[in-house]
């Protein structure tokens, strides 16, 4: 069989991807050697001239985040709110099958990895086929993944139908891939896509409501319901004073500024008070100081709960609440009473 060479007829390539022939194609990553995922005689040629161990599951590419419903249940809804901040792009995500695809692209296990390239052609391709495709890296398994036409014809003239020829690939690095099937989600891979943005996306993705009222007020009935509604719910004030006792930085950083405001590794309230309260430039640097290291703490907590599957989550922080976290709140609820009840209370 003689490979050939595709430049800008999606039509003849996905002609050859129906027939069950395989095709290498471009993504932003490296070349993948594609076939139909829903053809299991395709994804057993992908494992013989790749020469890879069918005990190892295989990726697969799709037109778009409509096909995550399409093959996967349950979808969680921070792996929709991955698939809209990265898709297209190099973030494969793990998630439980429906059974649609071959078994064997699945290794016979009940999870499938689905990505959306960032090519045109290969974008095209796949709206053309109205397929899934079975997609690893189009190399023979142990050998560097390929970035060009040039070097897949290297691997596999004479072997695959074709190749669509898309130039190099911009990134050269395989795809971040992110296990969603269960939680916690974890990291299988590092890729291309930085842990960090996956995330912070995650976290960002979750419905944030900020708790505001005075003592007795009933914040913390508020707080309850929230909580038995599956938020996550955190009080920054805790949270500070939590910080003053663990947190060797902000340590430094408040007897940088202010002294020796520690005694026996406690921070000296009474020591500080009359220095901050009395001036406000010095109220502000407090503020400065502390704000920051609550609201990394805030950050890390609540990256935890979504990468638990979270998707609520509720502060009450006054202060933080008229600053840095008043834009990433959905909302935020004044909780208020009768004086007289509150002062009962």
């Amino acid at each position: 069989m003689k490979t050939e060479i595709i430049t800008g007829n999606i039509a003849a390539a996905a002609a050859y991807l129906r027939q069950g022939e395989l095709a290498a194609v471009p993504t932003e990553t490296v070349y993948g050697l594609a076939g139909n995922a829903l053809d299991t005689g395709a994804v057993e040629r992908i494992y013989a001239v790749k020469g890879r161990p069918e005990a190892k599951p295989l990726s697969v590419l799709v037109a778009g985040q409509e096909a995550i419903a399409e093959y996967c249940d349950p979808v969680p809804p921070g792996a929709l709110a991955l698939a809209e901040r990265f898709w297209p792009g190099p973030l494969t995500l793990v998630l439980r099958s429906r059974g649609r695809e071959s078994a064997l692209v699945r290794s016979g296990g009940d999870t499938l990895g689905l990505r959306c390239p960032d090519h045109p052609l290969t974008l095209a391709l796949l709206r053309e086929t109205r397929l899934p495709l079975a997609a690893p890296s189009a190399n023979p398994s142990g050998s560097p993944s390929p970035k060009t036409a040039a070097e897949v014809l290297g691997y596999f003239d004479g072997k695959i139908a074709a190749v669509l020829d898309g130039g190099a690939c911009g990134l050269g690095q395989e795809s971040t891939i992110v296990d969603m099937s269960a939680a916690p989600y974890r990291l299988v891979r590092r890729g291309a896509l930085p842990e960090e943005e996956i995330w912070d996306c995650l976290r960002r993705s979750m419905t944030l409501v900020g708790i505001t009222g005075g003592s007795g007020s009933g914040k913390t009935t508020a707080l309850r319901a929230l909580e038995a509604m599956g938020a996550l719910t955190l009080d920054a004030d805790a949270v500070y004073h939590a910080l003053t006792r663990s947190s060797a930085e902000m340590r430094e950083e408040l007897c940088a500024r202010f002294g020796p405001v520690y005694s026996d590794g406690r921070l000296n309230r009474r020591a500080l008070a009359p220095v901050v309260f009395s001036d406000p430039a010095a109220l502000a640097d407090l503020n400065a100081i502390t704000h920051k290291y609550v609201l990394s703490e805030l950050d890390r907590r609540l990256t935890e709960h979504a990468r638990n599957g979270g998707t609520l989550a509720a502060i009450d922080a006054i202060a933080l609440l008229e600053g840095p976290l008043a834009g990433r709140c959905a909302f935020t609820v004044a909780v208020t009473a009768p004086e007289a009840e509150r002062v009962q209370r």
